[in-house]
């Protein structure tokens, strides 16, 4: 552990090839986004580190026996998560300081991670594929393989459930790895790294990493012939550029992208537990999730009290550094976003009815990264505020007179991600669910992600799902194998028995 906490308090490094290396490419800070301040430094990266990087792991996947010993993939796996869990009190507090999340979210988050590791670690065991005779002395036999090198590019939200939610299915797999991750959260990914490539049986190669402050080491990996699969999790905006990057090498994309989650409250709701999930759900890592419930589409008969409790509980949310065990929500990511979200704040002022006005706040607090929970009513569906992701403490409220306008309007954006609805009806809760147009639907809750449930999103939201069985899929080809062996020709027919 001493090592791990002296390496992440100088620099964090680049992992390529079982080496930890500095690379000539600079360095940059990192920032504690609640205190403004600088909490170490990581080695920023280059398309030469990259390529350095995808050489390795393409090396290994073809000399290594990596992709063909699911039982030692599957040992790297469970040794993982025990680490995770072994090293939990410093990876929280390394969460807390550069993420900026609270220490609760942050137990969450490497609780998560270690669950996704195990179950992934018991699938790398169990890919078969399946074999069918198409005829008299003929075989068709289709496995299942390793697709390659996998390019795994991380955002900083949740940069280590995010990280292992890509990378446990590449190793199951049997795939070779090269992890991006944001420059927000470096110090993280050198850390988790760090405790990963600790296993002695983990073949140099399998897993590298390569820092970023830019573009430069995405755009290589992207563009890279030698990477066979990129699995992004990040903006819509960014997932349509990768496509386009990867389209001139044909390569396999995986991307799960932006939301505009919307909550769907009908008016025979529980009411107290609408509020109190839906706070959760809106103002989870200060509503920098891409699940988090952005929009409440609420029965006209029930707004009024809905307004009146949800801006009430707001009003009271303690907003204050992760590692304060009063706090209920964090800061932004940095002091850039905070500025993105007040101009976001003044245009909802000219576009809604705002009814509780967020704020960056003075004091103790004004160093860091804050801005207050912001609610406004809508009712013009164009508005950018409706229809864009804001990736902070801003929701919007919206009336609905029954079923289908409710339907209508919670699909009338581009994504389709995730929703929730509620209701005690259960025969409404199944048709709305059916009728919503995205991935996950909570019913009467929100924000519940599991590793053995697919999570991924319809149109704008992505591409391919993660989590689960199907969270394989995106690192796995299939391969016919057909021969005619022909038949075994009978025997001669001998004397009859007795």
């Amino acid at each position: 552990m001493s090592e791990l906490t002296s390496t992440a308090r100088t620099v964090a490094c680049h992992h390529i090839a079982g080496e930890w290396i500095e690379g000539d490419a600079g360095r940059a800070e990192a920032v504690n986004p609640a205190t403004g301040q600088p909490i170490g430094e990581y080695a920023t990266g280059s398309a030469a580190l990259a390529e350095q990087a995808v050489a390795s792991a393409r090396a290994a996947f073809e000399r290594s026996d990596w992709s063909r010993a699911p039982e030692l993939r599957a040992g790297v796996l469970l040794r993982f998560a025990d680490a995770l869990e072994r090293h939990r009190e410093e990876l929280v507090a390394l969460l807390v300081a550069e993420n900026g999340k609270l220490a609760r979210e942050a137990q969450m988050e490497v609780s998560g991670s270690a669950s996704e590791a195990r179950y992934y670690a018991g699938l790398a065991r169990a890919i078969a594929g399946r074999t069918y005779e198409p005829g008299p002395g003929r075989v068709s036999q289709l496995t299942r393989e390793a697709a390659g090198v996998a390019a795994i590019v991380v955002p900083w939200n949740a940069p280590l459930s995010l990280l292992v939610r890509s990378l446990a299915p590449a190793l199951a797999a049997g795939c070779t790895s090269v992890i991006k991750p944001a420059a927000q959260s470096a110090l993280v990914n050198e850390r988790v790294v760090r405790i990963l490539a600790a296993d002695a049986d983990l073949p140099a190669g399998v897993v590298s990493s390569v820092n970023e402050d830019g573009s430069v080491v995405g755009r290589a990996l992207v563009a890279s012939p030698e990477v066979d699969v990129v699995s992004f999790t990040g903006s819509s905006a960014t997932g349509a550029a990768i496509m386009a990057a990867a389209a001139p090498t044909l390569k396999r994309v995986s991307l799960e992208l932006g939301g505009k989650a919307p909550a769907l409250v009908f008016a025979d709701c529980d009411l107290d537990r609408a509020v109190a999930e839906l706070t959760r759900g809106a103002l989870v890592m200060a509503g920098q999730m891409c699940v988090a419930a952005t929009r409440l589409l609420v029965a006209e008969s029930l707004r009024e009290e809905l307004e009146r409790r949800i801006v009430e509980r707001w009003r009271r949310i303690v907003t204050g550094p992760g590692d304060d065990p009063a706090s209920e929500m964090g800061p932004l990511i940095d002091r850039a976003s905070q500025a993105r979200l007040l101009e976001r704040i003044e245009q909802a002022h000219r576009e809604g009815e705002v009814l509780l006005a967020g704020e960056a706040p003075g004091g103790a607090l004004a160093a860091g990264a804050f801005v207050t929970p912001t609610l406004v009513r809508m009712r013009e569906l164009d508005s950018p505020l409706v229809q864009e992701e804001l990736f902070g403490p801003l929701v919007t409220i919206e009336s609905f007179e029954d079923e289908a306008e409710a339907v209508a309007r919670a699909n009338a954006t581009r994504f389709g991600l995730a929703a929730s609805v509620w209701t005690r009806d259960h025969d409404r809760a199944a048709r709305v669910a059916r009728a919503l147009r995205c991935g996950t639907v909570w019913v009467n809750c929100h924000t519940r992600l599991l590793a053995e449930a697919e999570t991924g999103g319809y149109r704008h939201s992505g591409i391919g799902r993660l989590h689960g069985v199907e969270g394989l899929n995106d690192f796995l080809e299939t391969k016919h194998v057909y021969s005619e062996p022909g038949v075994v020709a009978p025997a001669d027919a001998g004397p009859a028995a007795g």
